[in-house]
Parts: structure tokens; sequence; C-alpha cells
């Protein structure tokens, strides 16, 4: 038969085996964050840097009566640097396109997947193509006032998922939005695009903002 003296000694054991589990725990707990900490700190992944080299021009025109369509088509030169030291970047799936004003004006292009190592860099230089598309009554008075200025600015977009390498390890996917600006002297005579063929080239590189 269990004294009382006994039990009592029993149950702090108990209580005593515990407390050590949950401090074994938590402090284990802790040491995993701590690792997750100083990974982060030392491998912390730099969004890549985008820089849109130039654009070529062989079409931008709006038809003249209502309902007024847009028909355009670039060629741009689009580049892409991995600040990363440590850290290598996939480009599963990038579409690229632009825009005028919001409106997407060209269907989207899909550059090549890519893998990108550490401080690499990437230059793409994709077709963008846009055919009769359509544009409300709105782009096409904003159309007429750039066109009376001479400068339009079109943004060369690009949208897609891309992966970080770390030695063996490779993440889940990030969304990549690129936005970059193009100033283009289209209609302006003084215009500081290159005559290539029946198309005009302008050397732009126009930083871009990049989100991840």
């Amino acid at each position: 038969m269990m004294r009382p003296k006994d039990c009592c000694h029993h149950e702090y054991e108990k209580r005593n085996l515990f407390r050590h589990l949950c401090a074994a725990f938590l402090a284990f707990i802790i040491l995993i964050l701590f690792v997750i900490l100083l990974v982060y700190l030392i491998l912390r992944p730099t969004k890549p840097h985008f820089i849109l080299q130039d654009a070529t021009v062989y079409a931008f025109n709006v038809s003249s009566s209502p309902p007024n369509y847009l028909t355009s088509n670039f060629q741009i030169t689009l580049s892409s640097r991995n600040p990363n030291d440590h850290i290598g970047i996939y480009y599963d799936r990038v579409d690229v396109y632009a825009s005028y004003r919001g409106q997407q004006i060209t269907l989207p292009t899909l550059l090549p997947s890519t893998y990108q190592g550490h401080k690499d860099i990437t230059v793409w230089s994709p077709f963008l193509f846009g055919y009769s598309v359509p544009i409300a009554p709105y782009y096409s008075d904003a159309l007429n006032q750039d066109q009376f200025a001479g400068t339009i600015l079109i943004n060369i977009r690009a949208n897609g998922r891309i992966r970080w390498k770390v030695g063996t390890f490779i993440s889940g996917k990030y969304h990549l939005y690129v936005n970059c600006p193009a100033y283009l002297n289209l209609w302006n005579k003084n215009t500081n695009g290159i005559l290539v063929g029946p198309a005009m080239k302008y050397q732009l590189l126009q930083g871009c903002h990049v989100d991840v």
C-alpha cells in the first residue's frame, strides 16, 4: 500500500519531468527560430535588378475615326541582374507586355525559362505585338495630346513566377512584378532615336521598379 508521502513524491517527480520536457521543447523551438533568423540575415534574398536597355518601335498607329484602334509593334531589350552572393534565381514563367496609361496594348510575350546564378546577368530581346487593339475615347484624346507634345510614356511590364535556390534547397514560387517606364519621342523632330531600317531605336538604360 502506497503511503501519502510516496504519492506526493511521485506527483512531484511527474510535475518536475513535465516542466523539464516543456523547457526542452521551448528551447528547441527558440533554437529553430534563431537558426531561421540567422539564415535569413546571412542569406537575405535581394530582389533582382531589371533595366530596360532599349526599345525599337516598328509601328505605333491609331485609327483616325472612332471606334479607335491602336496597332503597335516593339522589340525591347530587357536585362536582369541577380545581386545575391549565395542565392540563385529560377525564372519559371515571365510574361512581358506593353501598356499605355494602365491599358495593356500588346499581347503578353513569354520569355524563355532560365536559371540565374550568383551575380549573373540575363538579357532578353522579345517582340511585343498589338494589332487593332480597341481603345476608349479617353485614351484616344490622351494620345492626341501626347502626339502634340511629341513624347509618349509606354510602360513595359513583366509578370511571372520565380524561385530562390540556396545550395540544394529550392524555395516555393514567388510572384514577380516589373514595371519599366519608357519615354519615346515618336513624333518629335528632335528625337533621340536611331533610324534602323523602317524602325526607330531608342537607347533608354531605364531602371525598373521590381516587386517580389
